[in-house]
């Protein structure tokens, strides 16, 4: 799946579950695309015709090309006789008969990265709920794409050195350790299921992951492990997974007993041995 196809499916949910709380009739957004000052509905949600479909919003026109450069909520309670915006869609929007519409920016480190809509086809004010419920389905997707970017991130670090460049006191090795813990704490928090196999592939790279005389860890257990490898404490640890303390410390001596190990770094000695930990 393509970046941008898994991030416009990003917004197709959060459009779903904003129809599904708010009872509002029509939801559809899209993304800003790269290198542009428009951004494309690409999702729509409850619509009756395509006349929104596949349609470029320019920073500045319209309703969401106003939220779009003023990176802010904006709103109109008629969209054809509003004063407050451009009338340069208004033939799409008529065909779809909206009238109150909402326009939310998706904001990622500062830049709008897509716009979510919420509309009524009658001229009635939404009101601070369902403006408030649309602000946040676009926080969704924020955070959908934060961690999308930060998945990135590590893969492109996740670049393991030549066998022989390794070694216990090799900086750039213990960056690609500390890429591989991050790699496993990260993971679990990816929807996607395609995005989540081809960060665990990226694991696959750094650590051999073939068990040497026949020890296995559990998937939680190794990423436990993986953090303690990198330094991080059992709170640290804790809070990377999403775990209680006292989960990471259960998980610590599961792995330690599979490992024949009695303190946490000759775990990690043991696991780096067997091939489970860069």
């Amino acid at each position: 799946m393509a970046a941008d196809t898994a991030e416009a499916t990003e917004v197709g949910r959060a459009l779903a579950r904003l129809r599904r709380v708010t009872g509002l009739p029509v939801a559809f957004g899209g993304l800003v695309e790269s290198g542009r000052r428009h951004m494309r509905i690409s999702e729509l949600s409850g619509t009756s015709t395509q006349s929104l479909r596949a349609l470029a919003v320019t920073a500045g026109n319209g309703l969401g090309g106003r939220a779009v450069a003023l990176a802010r909520p904006c709103a109109v309670t008629d969209y054809s006789a509003s004063r407050q915006i451009s009338h340069e869609y208004d033939v799409p929007v008529a065909a779809e008969g909206l009238r109150s519409v909402v326009a939310v920016p998706v904001v990622v480190r500062r830049r709008v990265r897509g716009v979510l809509y919420g509309a009524l086809r009658t001229a009635l004010p939404l009101g601070d709920r369902l403006i408030g419920a649309t602000v946040e389905a676009a926080r969704d997707v924020e955070q959908a794409l934060v961690v999308r970017d930060q998945a990135r991130e590590l893969l492109a670090a996740a670049r393991p050195e030549p066998a022989g460049a390794r070694g216990p006191g090799d900086g750039a090795w213990e960056q690609v350790r500390e890429a591989h813990a991050a790699l496993r704490a990260l993971a679990p928090r990816i929807t996607d299921p395609e995005l989540r196999d081809a960060l665990l592939d990226a694991c696959g790279l750094l650590a051999p992951g073939r068990p040497v005389d026949g020890v296995e860890l559990a998937p939680r257990e190794l990423d436990v492990l993986a953090c303690v490898a990198s330094g991080a404490s059992n709170a640290v640890a804790a809070e990377r997974l999403g775990l209680r303390p006292e989960t990471v410390k259960g998980y610590l001596r599961s792995a330690m007993r599979r490992l024949g190990a009695h303190s946490r770094g000759e775990a990690v000695v043991a696991a780096r041995r067997a091939g489970l930990l860069p």
